[in-house]
């Protein structure tokens, strides 16, 4: 246009005016008689949907059974029927002429949760008899249709295995008793029910009747920590009349489980995992006390107590009742520092009630336990020579004055204390209760230079206040050195004869009585002269004393010589 003349331009641009404004009253024309044009009749349904879900749990078929809401509509939107306002949903069967033609059509092969529009043409409807007083002859007929269930006569249980254990020792079997949570949903996802939210496990039977058929199939083969989606018919679950309250009739369930526990009334304990030490002399009997370490948990693994927690071992008598029934068999037969588990069912355990918070009713225990020692309230100190010199002039005795040196443990091996660490031995008077009756008795009748291993039981040891309480301990000693102890009784023995003028001896003042000073440096010069010894490892003062005291019959402080004696001159005591 740009090129033409001035006069051509102005021609030009008036031609297409024109044929502009003859175009758009054309087309006002065509809406205008479209508008007012009979509708064009419908041959077959007409399906527009509205909301297809992620998933497709499952698609009618024809012959399913299905649930479902709907809205029925004319095309002017006037409502003539709702199953919502009826509070239930229509249920019926597909392809059985159940339904009018049209809607038998439009449900095949909808999903779970789909919604859909449907236009449904009269002669697939009610045709020119209409319905009564409500659907006219020669109807279209709209339908919002919300599938929420549907299943088929011939349906079992359907199991999908969501997540499998490592490891599955056992499995579900009819009669076994378990454990489990669930959540239960109707196909379309609506809860009905949740052990989760009582926070309490759902506990029964299995394969003898106690739950619905299809719950009783869905758990055989089960493993402890499986989870699982158990999905069911009506026929398998509360069939035509629901559970009368949250489960609707003809209601497909769905449940999504997890195992956390099974046994069988006719299970023991059983033990595994055991770690046995190399050298084991001597395993536990009924009557034996205990001392053990354990973590305890239930059989999906949920702790619930230990021992380490408290940092100290479970000390008790087995074969004795003192413990639960499947505890007390299992420590029979153990040796110490061997470690193994022990599963008890919960009727050698805690039983229906279990604990209360912790343990929970019907529940089976596991124990990892660890043996760090027992006894018999009738053992003895073991003696065990380890070394014995070539040479052994004399052996220990009662009275002695011994000096030794020990390593102390316990008897997983757990150092308790060692007099090398102090770079000095350990001396004692042997009878005179300055050590433990188990160390008592294992140094008696020991060679200098000999070594000797001992198992002292606490009741021979530091009983139940020991370090720790009930302990076993275990001393490796070696003899360094002893000095011959007096006679049983005596705290001081003449090496010469006896002098006739010993009072007048003492009474170096002549006074006619002895002083203690008098009485003491008399005594301690006799030892030093090698004619009188003392009893050795004790005090030589105090021994002094307590032979000045047995002297003075009145207690005035002073021996006068009828009061002085020998011993040989009236009962024993340790005196003169």
């Amino acid at each position: 246009l740009f090129l033409l003349s001035p006069a051509a331009h102005s021609l030009s641009a008036m031609k297409m005016i024109q044929c502009v404004l003859r175009m758009l009253f054309l087309s006002v024309l065509v809406a205008f008689a479209a508008c007012n044009a009979p509708p064009v009749p419908l041959d077959d349904i007409l399906i527009e949907k509205t909301f297809v879900p992620e998933q497709c749990v499952r698609a009618v078929k024809v012959g399913d059974y299905v649930r479902y809401h709907y809205i029925g509509t004319f095309p002017d939107g006037k409502k003539f029927d709702s199953s919502y306002d009826r509070g239930s949903t229509y249920n019926v069967f597909v392809g059985k002429k159940q339904l009018i033609e049209g809607m038998d059509k439009a449900l095949v092969g909808m999903c779970v949760n789909e919604r859909s529009l449907v236009k449904i043409p009269p002669h697939l409807a009610y045709g020119k008899r209409g319905y009564g007083d409500i659907i006219p002859a020669d109807s279209i007929l709209h339908f919002d249709v919300l599938l929420l269930d549907v299943w088929n006569p011939e349906d079992g249980v359907q199991i999908n295995t969501y997540h499998t254990p490592s490891t599955c020792e056992r499995k579900v079997e009819v009669s076994d008793y378990v454990r489990y949570h669930y959540n239960g949903t109707l196909l379309d996802g609506t809860l009905f029910d949740s052990s989760h939210t009582r926070m309490r496990t759902y506990d029964t039977y299995v394969g003898i009747g106690w739950l619905i058929a299809g719950m009783d199939q869905g758990l055989l083969g089960m493993c402890v920590g499986e989870r699982r989606i158990i999905t069911m018919p009506p026929s398998l679950g509360y069939g035509e009349n629901g559970d009368g309250s949250d489960i609707p009739g003809q209601a497909s369930l769905v449940f999504d489980v997890v195992l956390l526990d099974l046994h069988n009334p006719r299970d023991g304990i059983t033990v595994t995992n055991q770690v046995v030490p190399e050298s084991c002399t001597r395993k536990s009997v009924s009557g034996d006390f205990v001392r053990y370490h354990y973590n305890g948990s239930l059989l999906d693994g949920t702790f619930f107590d230990s021992s380490y927690s408290r940092n100290r071992t479970y000390d008790t008598y087995v074969g004795r009742g003192y413990v639960i029934a499947g505890m007390d068999e299992g420590l029979i037969g153990v040796c110490v520092g061997e470690k193994r588990t022990i599963t008890i069912p919960p009727h050698l355990a805690y039983g229906e009630e279990g604990t209360g918070s912790k343990i929970p009713g019907s529940a089976v225990l596991v124990f990892d336990v660890h043996i760090i020692d027992f006894h018999n309230p009738s053992d003895i100190t073991e003696v065990k020579v380890t070394y014995m010199p070539e040479e052994c002039g004399r052996q220990t005795k009662k009275g002695d004055f011994i000096k030794y040196h020990y390593n102390a443990s316990l008897m997983d091996g757990t150092s308790i204390d060692s007099t090398y660490n102090y770079g000095k031995t350990y001396n004692i008077v042997l009878g005179a209760n300055q050590v433990v009756p188990g160390m008592e008795e294992g140094l008696m009748e020991m060679c200098v230079g000999e070594k000797r291993h001992l198992i002292i039981p606490p009741h021979l040891g530091y009983g139940e206040r020991g370090v720790p309480g009930s302990a076993v301990l275990v001393f490796d000693i070696e003899l360094i050195d002893m000095e011959e102890g007096l006679p049983e009784g005596y705290m001081f023995i003449w090496n010469d004869d006896v002098s006739p003028d010993l009072f007048a001896e003492m009474d170096k003042d002549e006074n006619k009585q002895v002083e203690p000073s008098e009485f003491t440096d008399y005594i301690m010069r006799q030892v030093t002269e090698g004619k009188g010894r003392l009893a050795p490892g004790f005090d030589p003062y105090r021994i002094i004393d307590n032979m000045f005291s047995n002297q003075d019959r009145n207690g005035d402080g002073k021996i006068t010589e009828a009061e002085f004696k020998l011993k040989a001159d009236e009962p024993a005591h340790d005196e003169l």
